[in-house]
């Protein structure tokens, strides 16, 4: 048995050798070099906690769960309890760089989900196929739904991990939750996960504390402009290898610039490759780049090498295209580039948050009368409904200049 000290639920235990085989390996080791929070980190100081950190902190919340629910008399063996832990763990492993950041901008229509499954399908056979029962859970192919609930859903211990802990290191006291209460409520009726009825004060905290996370941090506008302007960043480069102009980077990084990479075609050498990616990599590119030849490739790099990054506007009514034509002319005329190349500094787009959706699987409220609700419909509180409608902000990005 390993014990860890984790700044916020203090000691975390590894409780046997098989979980800590899995975060011994590379695959695992790697998370230790992707940031949790993507750049936000040029708005809060102190978001430089990583996937490791997260993944650790969800396996602790699993086994509160676990014993939770086997003191309740929910039947949990030990097998499905180290499936639940190894899933847990393994369920952001393949995130890219700066996590959410670069989601498709180094392999353009695979999502990390995806990944993570790879990782894990290849894991599972260098480890003789001791990974085959977190995988039917993760995938959602094993006859206990309840556990895939607690791996992925609208209140599941990725959530409960990672909002506790982006709040703590964010210094965001808004988004911390009472994750213990949460747990402590949790409980399985017909192969469901529920939430007893004491426990809807908690979910309604919860939820609220996500959607202030995601105005605050997650869609701060600082952070999503560092966001955009890395994307940016990122197709330039590709154009400029696809031209044939060298460019310094690693050679993952040169591999995923010069090569589409669709889910088909994502082999175990493609997964080598990905597997040494990561933060590094970017931002060693991004320190080269800044003094390169191309006036956009080295401005975007600069911009957040520096912290010197294009100025966005938010507002609840769409940008027109006569918005951005302007900006545009007033950027041609102030400086030596090309129309063509005007869209990587001047841009709009749209962010939606919505922190719970009637339309995925459900928070279910078990009543004390054993009855089960939505807690949209159970929750005494208006402001749970107007929580559940998407809400849609637009942003148009330009140069400072142009202000």
């Amino acid at each position: 048995m390993k014990i860890l000290n984790d700044p916020i639920y203090g000691f975390i235990t590894i409780p046997n050798t098989f979980l800590y085989d899995l975060i011994q390996h590379p695959y695992f080791q790697r998370m230790r070099r992707i940031s949790q929070m993507g750049l936000s980190y040029l708005v809060y100081p102190g978001a430089h906690h990583t996937r490791f950190h997260h993944a650790l902190g969800a396996m602790h919340m699993m086994q509160q769960a676990i014993n939770v629910l086997r003191y309740k008399g929910v039947s949990i063996s030990e097998d499905e309890c180290n499936a639940l832990l190894a899933a847990i763990l393994l369920h952001d492993i393949g995130h890219g760089p700066f996590s959410h950041a670069m989601e498709h901008s180094i392999v353009e229509d695979v999502n990390h989900e995806s990944i993570s499954l790879l990782f894990m399908n290849n894991l599972n056979v260098s480890l003789e196929g001791r990974l085959e029962l977190a995988i039917k859970i993760f995938t959602g192919e094993y006859h206990r739904k309840f556990m895939l609930q607690l791996i992925s859903s609208q209140l599941d211990m990725d959530r409960m991990d990672y909002l506790k802990r982006d709040s703590f290191y964010t210094g965001v006291a808004e988004g911390n939750i009472n994750s213990d209460r949460l747990i402590q409520m949790l409980n399985v009726v017909d192969d469901t996960l529920v939430v007893e009825e004491k426990g809807i004060y908690s979910v309604e905290k919860f939820l609220m504390a996500r959607r202030l996370m995601y105005w605050q941090a997650y869609l701060h506008k600082t952070s999503l402009v560092a966001e955009l302007i890395l994307t940016k960043l990122l197709k330039r480069a590709r154009e400029l290898v696809h031209k044939g102009i060298d460019l310094p980077a690693s050679e993952p990084l040169l591999f995923f610039m010069q090569n589409k990479i669709s889910l088909e075609k994502f082999d175990d050498a493609t997964l080598d490759l990905f597997a040494r990616l990561d933060d590094f990599d970017i931002i060693s590119a991004l320190k080269a780049w800044q003094y390169h030849d191309d006036i956009i490739l080295s401005t975007l790099s600069k911009m957040i090498i520096n912290r010197d990054l294009l100025k966005i506007r938010l507002s609840s009514e769409k940008f027109s295209k006569d918005d951005v034509a302007a900006l545009t002319a007033r950027f041609l005329d102030l400086n030596n580039i090309s129309a063509q190349d005007a869209p990587y500094f001047i841009f709009k787009g749209k962010i939606k948050n919505q922190a719970y959706s009637k339309d995925m699987e459900p928070i279910r409220i078990l009543r004390k009368d054993q009855t089960i609700e939505d807690v949209a419909d159970a929750s005494d509180q208006l402001n749970l409904k107007a929580l559940s409608k998407p809400v849609t902000k637009f942003y148009i990005c330009f140069p400072k200049q142009l202000r």
